[in-house]
């Protein structure tokens, strides 16, 4: 949510911005509706101070003992048109703020300026993609060869794009989330907490999800509850309606949730495997920072979720979202791709966002400093897709026999070193 008097004075520096990410047809509704609001409320203004001073000559006529019938039913229809006027004005206000609802943010300065995710910057790249001396096989067919990952079932269970796991698979599922809440909580300073899985509507507004993004979320009949899309809805909304206090700041908390999503928009997209699922598991970090603090803290936050790839030996990149490409809430996205050889080709695995004040005005999330309270900026990021690190290391760590090899880091967690094939 923007500040609606900033965005209000300085609407064309804001439009010309937000135009770097695409056409937005609402801005050109805020212009109208400004346009209106102004008129409405300078007509009113007008007709306020006609009203008062013909108010004014009125008693003084009255104490003359002259005849004010007439013009005492002029200033009565006065004041009904201004009462007409009023309620247009909060008509408009309330048109403006569910308008303002579905404005996305504002990309940061550093964020460069591009149509779609041919347009994204990459950052970094680290480890090379292994070379196979034999051709490496795709994570659907090693987990049916290896009886880790069974989609037949699963689809008789509760239909496409869900995945059941066998034996390993849900062991090394399991192993790699205790692994990353081991490595965030011990390691990089978050505090683990276990939220609901459902959440109520305020929840999803505060977090951006609603009321732009209903059909690729899951509702339930009847109630006032969702499942949620990822950890960020529930715990972000830890501190909705709250005052934290400065010195608090930053509170970096993670938590492992299942997510579940409709995937509305992507049909066609990743239909093979395990890589978009309606419910998958993630482990996920979120920040609440001083607005001075966000943009190193996301920094932070970004190379938190790249240790764990760098750990499990997984070569990766990161690149830097082009406005084109940014989610709805995000001022700043870096992706993480790790690379996956039985797609030859390098797949999302987190996203890391800086929000900066947007869910924090939806959400009322604010810090004392002094006397002074404004909003937290909040950030968040996958720390990983577990369903997807799972496919990476399937795919990385497989060997000509048939074999998969366990990361050194995840053994301590499996007593094992490899997934064998099934006899």
């Amino acid at each position: 949510m923007h500040d609606l008097p900033f965005f209000r004075n300085n609407f064309e520096r804001v439009a010309e911005r937000l135009a770097s990410r695409g056409p937005i047809p609402s801005l050109d509704r805020f212009r109208e509706l400004d346009r209106a609001r102004r008129a409405a409320i300078s007509q009113t203004e007008q007709l306020k101070a006609a009203a008062n001073a013909e108010s004014a000559e009125i008693g003084k006529l009255r104490r003359q003992g002259e005849d004010t019938t007439a013009r005492q039913e002029q200033v009565r229809r006065t004041k009904e048109r201004i009462a007409g006027l009023d309620e247009q004005v909060k008509s408009l206000e309330a048109e403006f703020r569910e308008l303002l609802a579905g404005i996305p943010n504002i990309p940061h300065e550093s964020v460069p300026v591009g149509r779609s995710s041919d347009d994204n910057v990459e950052v970094r790249r680290v480890g090379a993609p292994r070379q196979f001396d034999f051709d490496p096989k795709a994570h659907w067919d090693l987990g049916a060869d290896l009886g880790i990952l069974d989609l037949e079932r699963a689809v008789k269970i509760a239909g496409a794009r869900f995945a059941l796991y066998w034996g390993m698979g849900a062991k090394l599922e399991r192993a790699l989330v205790n692994f990353m809440l081991d490595v965030h909580t011990r390691e990089h300073g978050y505090t683990e907490v276990l939220p609901p899985f459902l959440v109520n509507s305020a929840s999803l507004f505060g977090t951006g999800q609603l009321p732009k993004f209903k059909d690729d979320l899951f509702q339930c009949e009847g109630r006032d509850l969702w499942l949620i899309p990822t950890a960020e809805v529930p715990v972000t909304n830890i501190y909705r309606d709250e005052t934290l206090e400065g010195g608090a700041l930053p509170i970096n908390l993670c938590a492992y949730t299942p997510c579940f999503r409709s995937e509305a928009g992507s049909y066609g997209r990743d239909v093979r495997g395990i890589i978009r699922q309606h419910q998958f598991q993630k482990v996920e970090m979120v920040k609440f920072t001083r607005p001075e603090q966000s943009y190193q803290e996301l920094e932070a936050l970004t190379a938190d979720a790249e240790d764990i790839l760098r750990r499990l030996g997984l070569p990766f990149r990161t690149v830097a979202l082009c406005t084109g490409d940014l989610g709805f809430g995000a001022a700043k996205t870096y992706d993480i791709e790790v690379w996956l050889p039985g797609q030859n080709a390098y797949k999302e695995i987190s996203s890391c966002s800086n929000y900066e004040a947007f869910q924090a005005r939806r959400a009322n999330i604010r810090f004392q400093s002094g006397k002074k309270s404004e909003h937290v900026h909040t950030l968040n990021g996958s720390g990983l897709a577990a369903g997807r690190t799972w496919v990476a290391i399937v795919e990385n760590y497989q060997r000509k026999d048939g074999c998969v090899v366990i990361p050194e880091a995840l053994r301590p967690y499996l007593n094992e070193e490899a997934i064998v094939p099934r006899k």
